[in-house]
């Protein structure tokens, strides 16, 4: 073991026993609640909230729309820990460092993980507040948590081939069925951001196959793959990201969206999240 992967897991461990110290919970699902997504959270019963700074070696966000909590309890009958907010590349972070709050989850137990985000609707058919399950990603942002020494305990070269669990994508379907939700599918695919993409560039994304764009997720599901896990990924379309329009969403517009499709979106994952191992 490396010098650094060593330094990595003490690390991890301290964050662990500093979290172990507040409740006895071991979570069975980890969630990462994106930007305007964080009210499920406050759903959480039982819940023992521990702010991002107080957790060693945790990085804290200062994004809109992410409070920067780690809540852990009891949501659908299931126990959790939800990430209120994440970090993302656009704020200094490294890939490694925007993925330690999935090696931590997974420490305290979990695993599988719901990510969600909000995002650009890339495909023409979708509609701003529309509900897209993710089945694939195109990782755009020219950086990969794994780049570094690896630990041992884990696959040098993890394989990405069905990164969204395709178990839980069917149940996934199933559930918003008896909720009569109205579910799109397609492809989500990352840039680094903070800046929007260029016309040019949403119509080379379009053509790559990419149904959706955000700033976040691929490092957290690669991080996740990685460690074992299973994974479920949803977005919430908050604005339609389509070359020609004559305007661009703003943040605040992005996260407007999300507050309203918020109720069904909570009803989605509450109806997922029994069927998650």
């Amino acid at each position: 073991m490396s010098d650094v992967v060593a330094h990595a897991n003490a690390r991890l461990g301290a964050a662990l026993d500093a979290l172990r110290g507040s409740t006895g919970l071991v979570p069975e699902v980890a969630l990462v609640l994106g930007s305007g997504l964080g009210p499920l959270a406050d759903e959480i019963e039982d819940a023992t909230s521990v702010p991002y700074g107080a957790i060693p070696g945790m990085p804290v966000s200062s994004a809109p729309g992410h409070a920067g909590r780690l809540v852990m309890g009891r949501l659908a009958g299931r126990s959790v820990v939800a990430m209120q907010g994440r970090v993302h590349p656009y704020e200094g972070f490294t890939a490694q460092e925007c993925t330690y709050p999935i090696a931590l989850m997974h420490g305290l137990g979990a695993r599988s993980l719901v990510v969600t985000n909000a995002c650009g609707g890339l495909n023409p058919a979708f509609a701003a507040g529309d509900i897209m399950l993710q089945l694939d990603f195109i990782n755009f942002t020219g950086q990969n948590p794994l780049i570094g020494p690896n630990d041992d305990a884990y696959p040098r070269f993890p394989v990405m081939f069905d990164c969204y669990d395709p178990e839980y994508v069917e149940r996934a379907r199933s559930a918003a069925i008896a909720e009569g939700i109205h579910l799109r599918e397609g492809v989500y695919l990352a840039i680094s951001g903070p800046a929007y993409a260029s016309r040019a560039e949403l119509r080379a994304f379009r053509t790559l196959g990419a149904d959706a764009i955000g700033m976040s997720t691929v490092f957290e599901v690669i991080r996740a793959r990685h460690l074992g896990m299973r994974v479920l990924g949803i977005s919430t379309v908050t604005d339609m990201a389509l070359p020609d329009r004559d305007e661009h969403a703003t943040g605040d517009e992005v996260l407007a969206v999300a507050a309203r499709t918020g109720a069904t979106f909570r009803r989605l994952v509450r109806a997922v999240l029994p069927g998650l191992e």
